[in-house]
């Protein structure tokens, strides 16, 4: 059962597991589950997605109830009125913030179009340096980030931190596959480190400022407190409710 973090009359939003698409795609008709149909069948009614997350990313999934509501939530994500941010754990120790300015192009089933503009902002939280060796070096450095993407391109956060050489942890296509491993086979770790943790925005039927917060997946939170990364987050995600 998919954990609802925020209903109201027009909308739901869910915490999204790792590793499950929003809906169904040309290229993943194999899968039999999707966040639309699992909350449809939950609640018993249609749903409508406003907006997408990757299917590695956890976190914030935001439906409308109806097509009426839909449409001002869609174009609220279209002109940049929702404010998104995501926590990561990437390799290296990133610089303290920062704004990745770059251009994303299409996948290769879309090169015919041209780049779009892409801009990220993140900054760092925590770091720490692991005895473990991985390639040339006898220890690994990785960093917690705080991430507020400006625009919402496809893949755009892990693009723009594997453009930096800072890649997320677990993303098997834009990632390292050496930490990967590392994660793997260390750490107990596979999942995509990657969670969308809040959004705001301006509802567009009552006109209050709206904010929904999902709490870090366990395998991520489990990370945080063996990193001693506790303090570097905030209390919303109950790090010392968990074991770790």
């Amino acid at each position: 059962m998919l954990t609802i973090i925020y209903e109201d009359e027009q909308y739901v939003a869910i915490n999204k597991p790792n590793g499950l698409l929003v809906h169904r795609t040309r290229i993943a008709e194999e899968k039999k589950e999707f966040a639309l149909q699992l909350l449809r069948d939950q609640l018993g009614y249609r749903v409508y997605p406003v907006h997408r997350l990757d299917r590695g990313t956890s976190g914030v999934l935001l439906f409308a109830k109806n097509s009426a509501a839909a449409t001002p939530m869609v174009q609220a994500f279209e002109e940049r009125q929702v404010t998104k941010t995501y926590y990561a754990i990437v390799r290296g120790y990133t610089a303290e913030s920062e704004t990745i300015d770059n251009p994303i192009r299409p996948d290769k089933d879309h090169q015919h179009k041209e780049a779009q503009d892409a801009v990220t902002h993140y900054t760092r939280l925590a770091t720490i340096e692991l005895p473990i060796a991985v390639g040339r070096y006898s220890t690994a450095r990785y960093s917690l980030v705080k991430i507020v993407p400006e625009t919402g391109r496809m893949h755009q956060i892990r693009k723009h931190f594997a453009h930096i050489r800072h890649y997320i942890i677990g993303d098997k296509r834009h990632g390292d596959w050496r930490h990967n491993k590392m994660f793997l086979e260390e750490l107990d770790s596979k999942a995509l480190l990657l969670h969308a943790y809040e959004m705001q925005f301006t509802h567009p039927f009552t006109g209050e400022l709206t904010h929904i917060a999902a709490e870090l997946p366990e395998n991520m939170r489990r990370l945080c407190l063996s990193f001693d990364w506790v303090n570097a987050v905030t209390k919303h995600e109950k790090l010392t409710d968990s074991p770790v």
